[in-house]
């Protein structure tokens, strides 16, 4: 595929709000995850909860979008400038021309768990007052940021479970490639709700303690909510004015379908997606200088996800799982780590693992518990969702 410049990016966790606090949170190996006190959720578990959300106030002309989650992206998208940034985008290439591509995968359902609590005690009727379009339903998110943003360009929302806000990056591609947008705004937005944690929470799938990624101890994941956005642009037609801005280099999709919930446990849909973004990219497994690792901290999926790593890179490449320090942000959960790669090309930081004891190991891959400085031109970020989708983008410093 043809490079495509990132000409901004930003991020909203539960280490901060914007490219600062997250520099900050991630040379300092620090973890945002507290004990679980979301609504009236009663587990034993951790969470990864952003600060600031109640507070933020959505236009009145937007009214019937006001839910947890586009509350979220309307705070991300402040965060770094980034809605400044896009507008300018639409200034260079006209409303019409600029898309908006966003991976959630539980939209706005807090508010219809919530309006569960208000059904008609005779009907069943759930109140007037719930607009699915404006909350529920998956395209609200991307309808919210579009309308805020002005863009006309087209917009899709996908839903892939963990991977969904890494594949929006190859859809915006794609897009870009046929000519039918210039540039695109890509990222993810997942908020907490009842429905993820206690849903995680029956597989058996979340943690007493803080996830501990690739840990001999690991016994599932920590449930966090983020907003991650970034701007793709034709190479020459934006300026270089983000921090953390870099390149696009390649994307590499798979879908192996070998369980609804567990990964294939020789890691074959996370081997074939790394192995399409090197083609894509034009690039060999010994021109990586970092994997953000996928990471959940199951057994399952640390264990499969090393087998595909080391089989295809060896223990040569430097790898480590930022979901210690966000919490596993699910369908943003791609875009927050592209955005922790950019980071990395533009610091020259190689992030640690926030919550890894000790790694597990088995594993043969090369771990990095401590962050440190490094020279990084190239990042392969990993994304694998349930139902073995899969995704892994890799990045690239300006040029």
């Amino acid at each position: 595929m043809s490079p495509l410049q990132i000409s901004a990016s930003t991020l909203s966790t539960c280490l901060g709000h914007g490219l600062d606090a997250h520099r900050l949170a991630l040379r300092e190996g620090r973890s945002g995850l507290k004990p679980c006190d979301f609504e009236t959720v009663r587990l034993d578990t951790w969470i990864g909860e952003v600060d600031g959300i109640d507070a933020v106030t959505v236009p009145s002309a937007l009214s019937e979008f006001d839910c947890r989650n586009n509350r979220l992206a309307l705070l991300g998208l402040h965060a770094d400038g980034f809605a400044d940034r896009v507008r300018e985008a639409v200034d260079r290439y006209g409303p019409a021309r600029v898309g908006v591509f966003l991976g959630t995968s539980t939209s706005g359902i807090l508010e219809t768990e919530i309006a569960y609590r208000h059904r008609d005690p005779v009907s069943g009727a759930l109140p007037s007052s719930l607009s699915y379009h404006g909350s529920h339903n998956p395209f609200s998110v991307t309808d919210f940021t579009r309308r805020y943003l002005g863009l006309e360009g087209m917009a899709l929302t996908i839903s892939t479970a963990c991977s969904s806000s890494a594949k929006v990056f190859a859809a915006a591609a794609r897009q870009m490639a046929l000519g039918v947008i210039d540039a695109a705004v890509v990222g993810g937005v997942d908020s907490l709700c009842l429905t993820t944690l206690y849903g995680f929470a029956s597989l058996q799938l979340t943690s007493t303690q803080p996830c501990r990624p690739f840990d001999p101890a690991r016994d599932g994941i920590s449930i966090g909510e983020a907003a991650a956005f970034a701007l793709l642009e034709r190479p020459g037609t934006g300026p270089r004015s983000n921090d953390a801005s870099g390149w696009l280099l390649g994307v590499g999709e798979s879908s192996d379908a070998h369980h609804m919930s567990a990964p294939h446990p020789q890691g074959l849909g996370a081997r074939l997606a790394m192995e399409a973004a090197l083609r894509a990219a034009g690039l060999q497994p010994s021109d990586m200088d970092y994997i953000n690792l996928h990471g959940t901290a199951t057994p399952a999926n640390d264990a499969a996800e090393s087998l595909a790593v080391s089989g295809l890179f060896g223990d040569r490449v430097p790898c480590s799982s930022t979901k210690g320090a966000t919490g596993h942000t699910l369908g943003a959960a791609g875009a927050v780590e592209a955005v922790v790669g950019l980071l990395s090309l533009a610091d020259g930081w190689l992030p640690g693992s926030p919550g890894t004891v000790d790694f597990d190991p088995v594993m043969g891959i090369d771990y990095r518990r401590q962050g440190g400085a490094a020279r990084i031109r190239t990042v392969l970020s990993n994304s694998f969702g349930f139902g073995g989708s899969n995704c892994a983008l890799i990045l690239g410093v300006p040029q």
